[in-house]
């Protein structure tokens, strides 16, 4: 049998607010009877998508994919002003599910604009919250890794706002960064404050455990960022799309204590199948044996009531 003896799950996982209001509002007009639609998919979670899929929800590239008349939800990411003009010269309903901290972003940026700043955005090249906020300022300059920051130029007045999930110490080496290419600099800082807890609470848990197991996307920043946080404490980390991911017991040599963390589009019932999964693969001889009543207890430890909810109905891990 294997090692694992105690199995936790860090605090504040699940989807984050905007995600799992953008899910919620498609659900909400597709019950309402709507033929209703996402432009893009909502989330980077293969198994969100498949659910959304069997609610008759279905995914667009482009709005040209969206019969006059349905509804179209926009997701957390946000997207450009013209994209909203074409829908409403479409005939489409608007589901605007834009995170609201995105939403201020978009805002911010307008204001720097109006007020003559030249923009640097630390941001994902081709991500979509980035696309949606090149919108608002087309003339920004991007950067993402430190040897694109040469290419910012020296300026009199310039200002410093980021992609919500990039994370905060690149923004703080940055901004350090831009205080010698310019005269007057304006840092707003739009890291999004449930992209810290979660890094802080990942970090908690890394530091008590022997393995991390790190659930989402695999194009996923803020996921890829918990991975690497968990390595930079010294505590090896093995990141996971899904349960499915996990089949060998040799993963978990070694190993007693294993904490599991997801990423914002990461649902907290995916988190409580992968504690399962540890158990049974992993555990000792008494854990294997009460693997799913471990991953429940280990999830109600770790879900505060606010992360908690989920727009996806309950259903029992397996």
């Amino acid at each position: 049998m294997g090692s694992v003896e105690r199995i936790s799950i860090a605090k504040r996982t699940g989807f984050c607010y905007g995600v799992r209001e953008a899910i919620d509002k498609a659900k909400l007009a597709n019950a309402d009877g709507k033929s209703t639609h996402t432009l893009g998919q909502v989330v980077h979670n293969e198994g969100v998508i498949a659910d959304l899929r069997q609610h008759g929800i279905e995914s667009v590239d482009s709005l040209d994919d969206v019969a006059t008349g349905a509804a179209v939800v926009i997701r957390a990411h946000g997207v450009k002003p013209e994209v909203l003009n074409r829908a409403a010269e479409r005939g489409l309903e608007v589901i605007d599910g834009t995170c609201t901290w995105v939403v201020q972003e978009q805002r911010e940026l307008q204001r720097l604009v109006a007020d003559g700043y030249e923009i640097v955005l630390l941001g994902t090249p081709h991500h979509p919250e980035v696309v949606g906020l090149l919108g608002f300022a087309p003339d920004a300059i991007l950067v993402d890794e430190e040897e694109d920051w040469i290419k910012i130029p020296r300026r009199k007045r310039m200002a410093l706002i980021t992609q919500s999930t990039q994370p905060p110490w690149k923004f703080e080496k940055l901004a350090a960064f831009m205080v010698g290419r310019c005269h007057e600099l304006k840092v707003l800082n739009t890291v999004c404050p449930v992209t810290i807890r979660r890094q802080e609470d990942t970090l908690e848990t890394a530091r008590l455990v022997d393995l991390m197991i790190v659930v989402g996307g695999s194009r996923s920043a803020n996921t890829k960022e918990l991975t690497r946080l968990c390595e930079i404490v010294g505590t090896r980390a093995i990141q996971i799309e899904s349960v499915r991911d996990l089949n060998d017991p040799a993963a978990f040599a070694g190993a007693t204590h294993v904490g599991v963390t997801g990423g914002t589009s990461t649902p907290i019932e995916d988190l409580e199948r992968v504690a399962r999964r540890v158990a049974e693969l992993g555990g000792t001889a008494d854990v294997a044996a009460r693997a799913a009543a471990i991953a429940h207890e280990a999830l109600a430890a770790a879900a505060t009531p606010q992360y908690r909810t989920s727009s996806l109905e309950a259903t029992p891990a397996r």
